[in-house]
């Protein structure tokens, strides 16, 4: 019997189109669930050193998709009337996941959403928080260093995060600090400061009065290799002049949290020897490649020595090949 005559007994033929239907059901709602999935964090472990001061630890690696962005250190300030968060971290899951922290804290809302400085893991996950309506704060260059820098930032995320990176997007700041500025927080006051090159172009610390606790963001590492996109220098005088605070307690950028006075010493050692390293291989009229060979710094001290040790002597080169 040729196939063209044949014919399927009506109940194989019913049989058979209901697996197709069930099938292409099934295969609609996985891509509609590949489509909309989103990344999520594990619970964030929320640390309180202080009355009213939380800090949550980032890992002390680059950013990568098993750690979701999750690498830099985070917190909020808890007052009567509100809430001040400071950074954000690296992807728009990771900012989901301090919102969650925060409201399993306390129920008074979001007020201020404030980044110490432009890189992208303290930044984006500012869109978690849109959503509060909170004012978002940084430093005067902040705007023009996320229009200018941030698609750049968000596309790298994006190629190497992949779909962690998912809704993560720039947020300008709603409000600039030229100098220095003060937040209530109901019965709550903190003290911004922005500051001269340093680290970056757009540092702000935060002061705590209640507690003295001082937010340093990346102009403090601890652990971490202390990283140069900025001006050495300037590095070196924010430094000295932070020195100065009245505070009990220092919150880096990355690293564990340290008593104070006193946080600072190892991050000076570095950056004062990177200065006069650098300085002396360009007086005895060393090349680039010579100064990255000569200039050894102290590997076995740092974590991620090896990703930024060198990036921060070409920059230090950059910076003083030019001085008199």
């Amino acid at each position: 019997m040729s196939w063209r005559r044949a014919r399927l007994p009506i109940a194989l033929l019913a049989w058979y189109r209901r697996q197709c239907i069930v099938f292409l059901c099934v295969a609609a709602a996985s891509a509609q669930t590949a489509i909309g999935a989103q990344p999520v964090m594990p619970e964030f472990a929320i640390e309180n050193p202080a009355p009213g001061i939380y800090v949550h630890y980032g890992q002390q690696a680059e950013m990568t998709p098993a750690n979701g962005g999750d690498v830099a250190n985070l917190g909020f300030v808890v007052g009567a009337r509100c809430v001040a968060v400071i950074d954000t971290g690296g992807t728009f899951a990771v900012g989901r996941a301090l919102r969650q922290a925060i409201r399993r804290v306390t129920s008074v809302p979001v007020c201020y959403v404030i980044n110490t400085h432009a890189h992208p893991d303290h930044v984006f996950g500012n869109a978690a928080f849109v959503d509060d309506h909170p004012e978002f704060i940084g430093h005067a260059r902040l705007a023009d260093a996320l229009r200018s820098r941030g698609p750049n930032y968000l596309n790298a995320l994006r190629r190497d995060l992949g779909d962690v990176a998912q809704q993560s997007e720039i947020i300008l700041p709603t409000r600039s600090v030229k100098s220095t500025e003060a937040l209530d927080l109901g019965g709550r006051a903190l003290g911004l400061r922005s500051w001269p090159t340093a680290h970056t172009d757009t540092d702000l610390t935060v002061f705590d009065q209640e507690s003295k606790t001082l937010w340093l963001g990346d102009l403090l590492f601890v652990g971490h290799v202390p990283v140069l996109d900025g001006n050495l220098r300037g590095f070196l005088a924010a430094l000295e002049e932070l020195d100065k605070v009245r505070a009990d307690l220092a919150i880096p950028g990355h690293g564990r949290a340290l008593s104070w006075p006193g946080a600072l010493a190892a991050e000076q050692r570095y950056l004062s020897r990177l200065l006069s390293d650098v300085a002396a291989a360009i007086k005895a009229k060393r090349t680039l490649a010579e100064t990255l060979a000569l200039v050894p710094g102290e590997g076995g001290q740092w974590l991620l020595f090896d990703q930024f040790h060198r990036r921060n002597v070409t920059a230090a080169y950059a910076e003083l090949e030019w001085d008199d």
